[in-house]
């Protein structure tokens, strides 16, 4: 079988922010025995100086961190631009992270990181609390 929940990693990489206009970086992930990973965030208030971009290093604390070419997202101004996503595949340092700019004053959602093609399967979700997934192969129609 192949389900996508079983065949990655999982990681809230930064929890919700309340409104602020200060830069908010993720959580440093470890690339660590992954091929690539899928940052999603969501901007509170639509603008077009919200913008979210990653950057790489090789320490671990990313003191070196640098931003990657090309990963800048920028939310827009329409109300149902708030969703921004960066899926980098075969970093060429092992840490990253997502770097989220709020050029207005906006809360910033949960940031996640979703960490695929792990070369040791299967991976453990790293998450606080309880991950609750289902898996329906093929399921029947009638009421859930």
């Amino acid at each position: 079988m192949h389900e996508l929940s079983k065949n990655i990693k999982l990681i809230l990489a930064k929890p919700a922010q309340a409104a602020g206009m200060d830069a908010v970086p993720s959580d440093v992930i470890d690339m660590q025995g992954f091929e690539g990973v899928l940052f999603i965030t969501r901007f509170g208030t639509a603008n077009d100086g919200n913008f979210i971009k990653v950057q790489q290093g090789n320490l671990s604390d990313l003191s070196d961190a640098v931003d990657l070419k090309g990963t800048k997202v920028v939310s827009g101004t329409d109300p149902s631009n708030e969703v921004c996503a960066i899926d980098i595949y075969k970093p060429t340092k092992r840490y990253l992270r997502l770097y989220a700019t709020r050029g207005t004053s906006s809360t910033l959602g949960d940031t996640y990181a979703i960490q695929y093609q792990a070369r040791k399967a299967p991976p453990v979700s790293a998450l606080s609390g309880t991950l609750v997934i289902e898996t329906h192969v093929s399921p029947e129609e009638g009421t859930a």
